[in-house]
């Protein structure tokens, strides 16, 4: 891998820690004003109304509809976005903002069985033990929850499956990792498998006040152009320029940790000892995968993507 190519991609990475540090707190906020299934939607829709203009502007529209990647592209929109929204909205709405930031850190374990299972990958004994000490600061900050608020943190810890399930999808089947398609493909299927499941399931009646609509749009707008769409473009352009496990377990557990005082600003909510003492161990996870080098895949059936 060239040295500039790394650096590009470990910059986008950084990228996402700051967009998805924001994340959690502004979930909170919208998911007061309306069910987990529009908040989904609405938050996807704005992405994919911005992810139309960047593949317009780029002259990519029709590989958004290509025969070839079509079925690809739409289960890259239903896992990645409409499963996960829903999973990820509807449990935050449950728990903390801080509990959401904790929970999403078992990505990196979904990551590395799945890059070992299914695309290849052999698994370094580093990064083996990053995430078990990943795994040990979530168990640890989170191993006291009432049993009430078991529901959210299930759905919450499911919702990295989803995000995984929709990389692995496209690492298998796509010819070309194209950062700005997949972006589109992410919200404009994702925002339509979405829009299908909101018509039967709540429709209108699940939109919030109509004196309060304009605020949870302005909010919703935000959370979906800025955070969503921008943090997803900056994830793929990441992902191909670093190895998947590598850019995961620089991003996911990184963004809770600053997510502590976005969380503290925006909502007032405190970090207790406990849970400081998690983000420690997921912390130490984070830089044992940030030192360990890229690795190349070993399954003759993934493609390279262009990587270098």
């Amino acid at each position: 891998m060239r040295r500039g190519t790394e650096l590009t991609g470990l910059a986008l990475a950084g990228y996402c820690v700051v967009s998805g540090s924001f994340v959690p707190a502004v979930a909170k906020l919208t998911t007061h004003a309306a069910s987990g299934l529009t908040i989904a939607l609405f938050t996807s829709a704005f992405a994919g109304i911005m992810a139309l203009a960047f593949l317009v502007a780029r002259g990519q529209l029709a590989l958004l509809f290509h025969r070839r990647d079509f079925l690809t592209l739409l289960a890259v929109g239903a896992l990645g976005t409409a499963a996960a929204f829903f999973l990820y909205y509807s449990g935050a709405k449950r728990v903390s903002a801080i509990e959401t930031a904790l929970c999403v850190q078992t990505e990196p374990l979904y990551s590395l069985l799945g890059t070992r299972f299914l695309l290849g990958h052999p698994l370094p004994k580093r990064r083996i033990a990053a995430v078990c000490g990943i795994a040990a600061g979530i168990a640890l900050a989170i191993g006291t929850r009432p049993t009430s608020g078991w529901l959210g943190l299930g759905l919450l810890l499911a919702t990295p499956l989803a995000w995984q399930a929709s990389h692995w999808v496209a690492l298998r089947n796509l010819s070309e990792f194209n950062p700005t398609l997949l972006s589109g493909a992410r919200y404009v299927y994702g925002t339509l498998v979405l829009w299908a499941v909101w018509l039967a399931a709540e429709g209108t009646a699940g939109l919030p006040a109509r004196d309060e609509l304009g605020g949870f749009l302005g909010t919703v707008a935000i959370q979906g152009a800025i955070l969503a769409f921008g943090g997803t473009l900056a994830w793929y352009g990441a992902v191909k320029r670093l190895d998947l496990t590598r850019t995961t377990a620089i991003v996911v557990p990184s963004a809770p940790i600053v997510s502590l005082l976005v969380s503290y600003l925006l909502l007032g909510e405190a970090v207790t000892l406990r849970q400081a003492c998690g983000f420690a161990l997921t912390a130490a996870g984070v830089l044992a995968f940030a030192l360990s080098p890229s690795v190349a895949p070993t399954a003759a059936t993934e493609p390279s993507f262009g990587l270098e």
